[in-house]
């Protein structure tokens, strides 16, 4: 496009009223906008560079939904075999808030017995015992999000 003619479209926004102007002559295009008088043009904020901030370390879904770490198990397991979360997800002991949970401590359960539930993707997936034998322990807290691999029950 000539540059005579973009000033006599500069000159034609000014004496008209109109806030902005396009004009497209084939592949070529210009377009005028008009600031209102009195209007402060900011200009645009120069980047400084600044030290990038130590790496984080990488973490689970669970630690940074979280903000940490899932409580990690003080004491030693019992022996026995442990049952481990086959997902990441939330943990819930009983089928319903008003409902009693599936096992407790010192029950006696049966290999394919349900253990507890975990929410992932707004999907209930059932915990089943792998082994039979009594509920030595429960590690998990229902309600709380738990990590994949992350242990559950002993069952003895």
């Amino acid at each position: 496009m000539d540059l005579r003619k973009i000033k006599k479209l500069i000159d034609l926004l000014e004496e008209s009223n109109l806030a902005e102007i396009e004009i497209k002559e084939g592949e070529e295009s210009v377009r005028l906008a008009r600031v209102p008088q009195g209007t402060m043009i900011a200009a645009a904020p120069q980047m400084i560079p600044q030290a990038m901030p130590a790496a984080m370390p990488m973490q689970s879904p669970v630690q940074a939904a979280t903000g940490g770490a899932p409580k990690p198990a003080g004491e030693q397991l019992p022996d026995g075999e442990v049952v481990r979360s086959p997902m990441v997800g939330t943990f819930y002991a009983s089928p319903a808030p008003d409902k009693p949970a599936f096992v407790s401590v010192g029950q006696s359960v049966k290999a394919g017995d349900t253990l507890g539930i975990i929410e992932a993707m707004k999907m209930f997936n059932p915990i089943e015992a792998d082994v039979s034998g009594t509920v030595l322990k429960i590690l998990a807290e229902s309600g709380q999000p738990v990590e994949f691999d992350q242990p559950l029950f002993v069952i003895g």
